[in-house]
């Protein structure tokens, strides 16, 4: 019996001969959505669910035969801190996007970004690609006649690629029902040329809509994938999470299940149910055995029946379940004693030595990902005489947000005679220069202006001391 988690097919990517043929052919269009929805949406749901905290193993039926005991269900948020902690690791300190071969460009580059929020947007693909394997991203001009680009959410996006051994994007998909509207399915499709809408009625009728066409040049829904398999940072060690819940749910249950232990009395008693009652909600008990038929006095005993709890042997089986977890997602236990204490950036190197070697792996998809979404706004621009540029020669730098100290390298290398030229010397603060040129061209304006302020003193001294000479 096939006991994996997920379809072989959820993590299928999709090909297809022609665009045009799949403009032509809807129904095979209609089978792509029908498949991301039936094997490939129930993976991505199940993903979203154990990063917001609702663990579906833990949380699903009934875990205890009886009904009097408790049922703890205690959903750990592990997939929120791999996930998080990856993000933060490599876009804490926001991407950098330099063209220094003509400062032109690179201003236009930075206002692009900037109008489109561009690190935070980055952030969230991160955060997409860590927690599904794939984020989806959506270009478009706006309304105000600029280039845009925004999240698409990945449940209900997806690519289509062509069938050569290049697998170049031919299309791209959106969907998504509206519950307001008698439960009315709209499918958008994104060649690259034109974006076609589909409504689909409550009767399964498909009526094609409006037709655009955009200047992109490319498909503008791009694909950034997490890695080769497309497979999210915690997605391997769901069952060791659900290991996890099941563990700490026992043991509050067993917390609980103490508290409202049987009572066990032992002897001939004489005592009534509702006088007993009576001393348990005082939390005393007062026994007083019967004679036995030779008049002596009989013995009496009472205590809890509750399960042994071994603490050292179940904590020790939560702490290997636990670290488990963080060397199979390759993120740090914070917890780990070894971990704590001040440490150089570079011992700290070592101990995400794993992390880091995934970090490169996703750094060098999302930059071409990201290549690719310069590429179609470069297109778009030639088009809208808004200028070109050489796409090749955007620098994009990540910098892992780890926690590191400059001082000791610098002291090294001034101590050597050497010394850094403006630019290198603003890029090492990257915490407080989002981009180095301009810092420096603000601080030329600034030197400006307070040569232009001196200027003007001086001569105005001079031409009053000139006055008091002729006087």
């Amino acid at each position: 019996m096939d006991k994996r988690r997920f379809s072989e097919e959820a993590t299928l990517n999709y090909t297809y001969p022609d665009a045009s043929q799949l403009v032509e052919k809807k129904q095979d269009l209609l089978d792509f959505v029908e498949h991301h929805r039936k094997h490939q949406l129930p993976r991505l749901q199940i993903l979203r669910d154990y990063y917001e905290g609702n663990n579906s193993e833990i949380l699903r039926g009934k875990r205890r035969r009886e009904d009097h005991l408790a049922d703890h269900r205690a959903a750990n948020a592990f997939a929120e801190y791999v996930s998080g902690f990856i993000q933060g690791y490599m876009v804490g300190i926001p991407i950098k996007t330099e063209y220094s071969d003509d400062e032109g460009v690179n201003d236009q580059l930075r206002d692009l970004n900037r109008t489109n929020d561009a690190d935070e947007h980055n952030s969230d693909l991160v955060l997409d690609q860590s927690i599904y394997g794939r984020a989806y991203e959506l270009l478009y001009r706006g309304k105000d006649d600029k280039t845009r680009f925004t999240i698409s959410d990945v449940r209900q996006t997806f690519v289509i690629y062509d069938t050569t051994v290049e697998a170049n994007p031919i299309a791209g998909v959106r969907y998504f029902t509206n519950k307001f509207k008698n439960d009315e399915q709209t499918i958008y499709l994104y060649t690259d040329k034109e974006i076609y809408r589909y409504v689909i009625d409550q009767n399964g009728k498909m009526e094609e809509g409006d037709k655009e066409t955009h200047a992109f040049g490319g498909v503008p829904i791009i694909e950034y994938s997490n890695n080769r398999f497309r497979q999210g940072d915690f997605e391997k060690v769901l069952n060791l999470i659900d290991l996890y819940d099941e563990s700490q749910s026992d043991t509050a249950n067993y917390m609980t299940d103490f508290n409202d232990a049987m009572l066990k009395i032992v002897g001939n008693l004489d005592i009534d149910a509702d006088e007993a009652r009576e001393m348990k909600e005082h939390n005393i008990i007062m026994l007083r055995t019967e004679p036995s038929a030779e008049g002596r006095n009989q013995q009496a005993d009472a205590d809890y029946i509750y399960k042994k709890y071994d603490v050292q042997g179940t904590e020790s089986y939560k702490d290997r379940v636990k670290n488990d977890i963080h060397m199979f997602t390759y993120t740090p236990n914070l917890d780990d004693n070894k971990f704590a204490g001040t440490q150089t950036g570079e011992a700290l190197k070592y101990k995400l030595f794993g992390l880091e070697q995934k970090r490169a792996i996703k750094e060098r998809l999302f930059k071409k990902s990201l290549r690719d979404r310069y590429r179609l706004i470069n297109n778009i621009m030639k088009i809208a005489s808004e200028g070109e540029f050489d796409v090749n020669k955007i620098k994009i730098t990540f910098t892992p947000n780890l926690p590191k100290s400059i001082k000791d390298e610098i002291d090294a290398f001034v101590a050597l005679g050497g010394d850094l030229s403006e630019q290198t010397k603003l890029s090492l603060l990257s915490s407080v220069v989002e981009n180095p040129l301009e810092e420096m061209e603000r601080k030329k304006k600034e030197e400006q202006r307070g040569r232009t302020a001196y200027d003007f003193e001086h001569n105005k001294r001079q031409s009053g001391n000139e006055v008091n000479n002729d006087e």
